[in-house]
């Protein structure tokens, strides 16, 4: 087989090998990882990979349009990058990157309330709003200063994690560390660090400061990250109702996206307390390692709310294809996490633009091949069963 570094990368698995030979361990598989013995994880792909497209031929093809509107806006295709905390430990200044890179591809960037960047820096790297991802902490005052900060640097759409009251077990970062600070764990990390010597360069050095940029201000020490890792998870809330929904939607006046809704009432519920959209997502398999791939639940949950409200979906997203799957499915959209972190990992940012063209291409190949040319007639009937 030949070595990564002698072939030019295209796919997502491609990505994902140049960035496992880049990154230290342990943030690998930060990145890479899922809850317990990461079933869902790897449902998420399966799931996907097994449903099959209808071929029709003689169809005049002419003329692919890829693109649609997500979140009110018109977008080159139906596709969004994800959140992803602590992005910025995977490439230097991640986040800022990452927002260049997807407005050259008319697709939006979600930033993470954990991201490295701060919204200050994403929005002096954009040109066009971002969207924010956000959670819902025990300290009310800190949500409400971060609403206000997103709206004041542009954000138009804010996405909220409903599926983390507590952090999901995800046992590779106690193997290799991640969440250890006593003697071991350091060396352990150290030996990993030192096997990288790009990555410290690059990243660990040229790339700081290394913080929870959005929360710097709310904590004593910010550049501690496992004092600050620590704060974070105090903070999740688990008992967050959907009482507390409506109360953010009366603090937000942009669009709200739900993420991490699986079930067809709990769909239901969202559009009943004013949410604009909701995410089908399990957390990218990190959080509960028993529920169903997120292509299983999307058609459920598509039918429940219909046209009330969009209906987008993220978890094991990893071709132009897949997304023709999902919209056929029910979605609006995706929203796709580890493939645009692999990316930027193993090949900077020319590597995320070439992953989203080839993305791009690979959804007007299907649609040709589908006998559509329009995303608004991709419907069930695209899929073959």
């Amino acid at each position: 087989m030949a070595s990564t570094w002698n072939v030019v990368p295209v796919t997502p698995a491609d990505y994902r090998r140049l960035a496992e030979r880049r990154l230290p361990r342990f943030i690998f598989d930060y990145l890479d990882g899922g809850a317990n013995d990461e079933l869902t994880l790897a449902r998420n792909v399966s799931d996907l990979q097994a449903l099959t497209l209808r071929q029709r031929v003689l169809r005049d093809v002419s003329a692919i349009d890829t693109s649609t509107t997500l979140a009110g806006r018109r977008v080159a295709m139906p596709l969004a990058l994800a959140p992803v905390g602590l992005a910025g430990m995977m490439a230097r200044r991640a986040e800022a990157q990452a927002v260049r890179v997807a407005e050259a591809a008319g697709v939006p960037f979600t930033l993470s309330t954990v991201g490295t960047c701060p919204m200050e820096e994403v929005r002096a790297a954009a040109t066009q709003p971002f969207w924010f991802q956000l959670y819902m902490v025990r300290d009310r005052g800190v949500v409400k200063a971060l609403l206000e900060r997103a709206a004041a640097n542009g954000c138009d759409t804010l996405v909220f994690t409903v599926d983390l009251p507590l952090t999901g077990m995800r046992h590779r970062d106690v193997r290799n560390g991640m969440l250890s600070a006593g003697t071991r764990a350091r060396l352990a990390k150290l030996g990993q660090l030192l096997q990288r010597p790009g990555w410290l360069l690059d990243v660990a050095i040229r790339g700081k400061p290394h913080r929870f940029g959005n929360l710097s201000d709310q904590v004593p020490d910010p550049d501690d990250l496992q004092a600050f890792r620590a704060w974070v998870e105090a903070q999740f809330d688990p008992s967050v109702t959907w009482k507390d929904i409506e109360w953010l939607r009366a603090q937000w006046p942009g669009r709200l996206l739900l993420k991490g809704v699986l079930e067809a009432d709990d769909a239901r519920a969202a559009a009943e307390v004013g949410a604009d959209g909701v995410i089908v997502s399990n957390h990218g398999g990190r959080q509960l390692d028993a529920v169903a791939s997120t292509i299983a639940k999307l058609p459920a949950v598509a039918a429940a709310v219909g046209e009330r409200i969009e209906v987008l979906m993220d978890g094991g997203v990893r071709s132009g294809v897949d997304v023709m799957k999902a919209i056929a499915s029910g979605a609006r959209g995706v929203l796709v996490g580890r493939p645009w972190a692999w990316a930027l990992a193993g090949a900077g940012p020319a590597g995320l633009a070439s992953l989203l063209a080839t993305f791009r291409r690979e959804l007007q190949v299907a649609m040709a091949l589908g006998g559509v040319s329009r995303i608004a007639d991709i419907g069930p009937g695209a899929l073959d069963g």
